[in-house]
């Protein structure tokens, strides 16, 4: 049997780089370095093996890492047998097999489980987790599954066997490379059914006894599954559907008694929806983007085994039926992007619940729906919606959360008031939800907090300096939409574990004071003892603070020592503090845009990657030792670009009606430009040593320069090498002949050579 298409060609590493890509892998400290190196030449052997393959090599490095840096457990693994087995298809790498060998019994479910999802798609962490507990994979004790089914997780990830998506954080999104879902598809062949095509799959189903089924539809009618073909699977344990299928009359769910995975996305399926209770057995069941739903049956309840009810996305979806709190095995319940603006009273009796996302407070009379979360004593993660709504606080005491000890994610969200067109909150409101959100006080053991929508003026009293020895588990802080919020908390520069800081429309806030890196306590009674402030802080994120000028800073307060990424947006900052530039020492990746009023960059002495978008004041980039690669995209007041001696790779972008190429090119010496132009300046370039702009960027070794036609953005260009000399365009010849006459251009095919 063949593997599964396609295959691509891939570079092979060189045994140096390889090893260094396998040492990456097998360290897990700086300690272990020494022994890792003793064991050089078994890793040599072991990537020869792999024949020099990327994936494979880390795959390796996965599984090495799970061993003791011995010689004989590496040993073991090099001359492991399987090296020579002979019952793959030869299109399919042994290191995987290896690596899948040496999984638990329930690992590997959850390995060959993850290769059902369809590849375009993205499921979270927690929709695995949920179809796995489900299938009965994860075992262990009943108040622990979550973390056991997160441990699979991860394990899968530090072994190399599915890839974090590094657009979302905390390792949520994930994907399996195309080689190592070929493996596991070929392994589950007989008994799971996976495929892109309705066509083809209607096909194939008159082969009996599927255990699992996986389907992407791309939505045309011709493409569509037929449920009816589905029938007959009547031993399924797993659907999974992504797109529309056809339903006619008399269709249900009537056949699989058996399923236990219910997984239905951007698909229409309310018609099915009535049958949902005969599912007897289901424990996980998802509809997510299914807008045709505007309820779900009365008799759920009578699928008295589901666990897992995600609703993502269901917009027409208003209310719950009153049956639900009879679900007494739900552990986990997803409302968000939903319109349920209620709760069925009762609902504190579903106690099993870890996981409830888009909670709607909702007041009726004296009863607010936040009571019934008070007995919801396991919950892990929490999300609430609509908090504008509550007006007492004591309803949000009720809440107890600072009582929920295993909560490590919490969500507290009004309704945007910013993309609404709403008024602004009166002082009144404003009071009334800076002291609901204080009695919505987290338990110390919270790791993730969002807030979105808030608009008090003054952020809750649990984020200043006299309450955030609290919060000492804090990870990630995320804020978006404080319409009306006017600085930011003086406590966060405490937190002993805070990795990152987002804040996202934030239009009120005019300056970010000393008080932000250094508490009021510690700027007023210094002690003999210097402490870093943000010591664990990786990232900052700071988007459409649209009114802020002032960041103050200075070079004695030591702040952020492990800060690697920075991004600025949609601001007023007059200027870059001097403290960031002599403290944030470990700083990689720098990102600013449409900053009206900053005219310099310079005296970083760790930036790696800076880009700098719509910055209509920037003059200058200078000082930055470390620089390799470097964007300046619509930055047209920039004169002065020095100092910059590592740099590498050099993305300029100009506006149309910039006629020439900055001067500042001369100074610097990129291995690779990449320009984006109007036509006139890609026409002078294409002169060659004849045009004006030669002494900018002939001394470059290698140059793209495009300019656009319409909607296509290189429709011109040239590309020029300096050694060997090489220059070619598809400027098209009359044009140089009409803005130059004098100048003799010489046609090639579709490009021409100039001499």
């Amino acid at each position: 049997m063949k593997a599964v298409l396609p295959y691509h060609h891939v570079d092979k590493l060189e045994p140096e780089d390889a090893w260094s890509l396998l040492k990456k892998q097998v360290l897990t400290t700086e300690k272990t370095e020494p022994a890792v190196d003793m064991l050089k030449d078994i890793g040599l052997q072991i990537i020869e093996k792999c024949d020099g393959l990327p994936l494979a090599i880390k795959v390796m490095g996965g599984l090495l890492c799970q061993k003791d840096k011995e010689r004989r457990d590496w040993e073991k693994v090099l001359h492991d047998s399987i090296w020579s087995v002979s019952r793959m298809p030869e299109e399919l790498n042994y290191a995987i097999y290896l690596s899948y060998e040496d999984l638990s019994p329930c690992l590997k479910q959850c390995f060959l489980h993850f290769s059902l999802k369809p590849k375009r798609i993205c499921f979270t962490h927690a929709q695995f987790v949920g179809m796995w507990i489900g299938e009965g994979f994860v075992h262990g004790e009943t108040d622990k599954l979550e973390e056991l089914g997160n441990e699979y997780h991860k394990e899968l990830i530090l072994r190399n066997l599915i890839e974090p998506d590094p657009l979302y954080s905390s390792q949520t999104i994930c994907h399996m490379h195309d080689v190592v879902r070929s493996f596991a598809q070929f392994l589950t062949r007989d008994e799971a059914l996976i495929g892109h095509s309705g066509e083809i799959l209607n096909s194939k189903l008159s082969l009996p006894k599927f255990l699992r089924f996986s389907v992407e539809t791309k939505g045309g009618q011709s493409d569509e599954f037929e449920w009816r073909c589905l029938q007959e699977q009547k031993s399924l344990r797993s659907i999974i559907i992504i797109g529309n299928f056809k339903i006619q009359s008399g269709d249900s769910l009537m056949s699989f008694s058996s399923l236990r995975t219910l997984h239905v996305e951007s698909a229409n399926f309310a018609a099915l929806a009535e049958s949902l209770y005969q599912l007897k057995h289901l424990r996980y069941l998802t509809l997510e983007n299914c807008n045709d739903i505007n309820s779900l049956p009365e008799d759920i309840h009578k699928i008295k085994f589901l666990q897992h009810l995600g609703l993502e996305g269901c917009r027409s979806l208003v209310k719950l039926p009153d049956s639900i709190v009879k679900l007494e095995e739900l552990r986990f319940l997803d409302l968000d992007d939903t319109c349920v603006n209620s709760m069925p009273r009762g609902f504190c009796a579903l106690t099993n619940l870890r996981e409830l996302y888009g909670f709607p407070a909702y007041v009726d009379g004296d009863w607010c729906s936040l009571e019934e979360l008070g007995p919801l004593s396991h919950l892990i993660h929490l999300g609430l919606k609509g908090l504008e709504n509550v007006a007492v606080t004591s309803s949000a005491l009720k809440a107890m959360l600072v009582a929920k000890v295993h909560l490590t994610l919490m969500k507290l969200h009004c309704t945007n008031t910013l993309d609404n067109n709403r008024r602004v909150p009166s002082e009144k409101e404003q009071g009334i939800i800076e002291e609901v959100f204080d009695e919505l006080y987290p338990p110390s053991c919270i790791e993730n907090i969002n807030i979105r929508g808030y608009f008090g003026r003054q952020l809750p009293r649990w984020m200043m300096s006299t309450a955030t020895s609290h919060l000492k588990s804090l990870r990630f802080l995320t804020m978006h939409e404080l319409v009306c919020c006017i600085q930011l908390p003086d406590g966060l520069c405490l937190l002993p574990c805070l990795e990152l800081l987002a804040v996202d429309r934030a239009p009120a806030i005019k300056r970010v004071g000393p008080e932000f890196v250094q508490c009021p306590d510690h700027r007023h009674h210094p002690s003999s003892q210097v402490t870093t402030s943000f010591p664990r802080l990786h990232k900052i994120k700071l988007n459409a603070l649209v009114q802020w000028e002032d960041w103050e800073w200075e070079e004695e307060v030591q702040a952020m020592p492990i800060l690697d990424e920075l991004s600025i947006v949609r601001c007023n900052l007059r200027r870059i503090p001097p403290g960031l530039a002599s403290h944030a020492r470990a700083l990689k990746k720098v990102y600013m845009s449409n900053i009206e009023r900053l005219d310099a960059v310079e005296n970083f002495g760790s930036i790696i990657e800076l880009r700098l978008s719509h910055m209509p004041e920037m003059t200058r980039i200078s000082n930055i030792p470390k620089l390799q690669n470097l964007e300046i995209c619509f930055c047209p007041k920039v004169e002065l670009l020095e100092q910059v001696p590592a740099l590498r790779r050099l993305v300029l972008n100009l506006w149309h009606s910039e006629k020439q190429l900055p001067l500042y090119l001369q100074t610097v010496k990129p291995s690779h430009f990449l320009l984006s132009c109007s036509r006139k300046v890609l026409t002078s370039m294409a002169l060659g040593k004849s045009g004006s702009e030669w002494y900018k960027f002939s001394h470059i070794q290698h140059v793209e320069a495009y300019a656009k036609d319409g909607g296509n953005e290189k429709k011109w260009h040239l590309l020029y090498t300096r050694e060997p000399y090489k220059i070619d365009t598809n400027v098209v010849q009359v044009i140089i002949l009409s803005l130059f006459p004098n100048i003799i251009a010489t046609p090639f095919g579709n490009s021409m050579h100039l001499h």
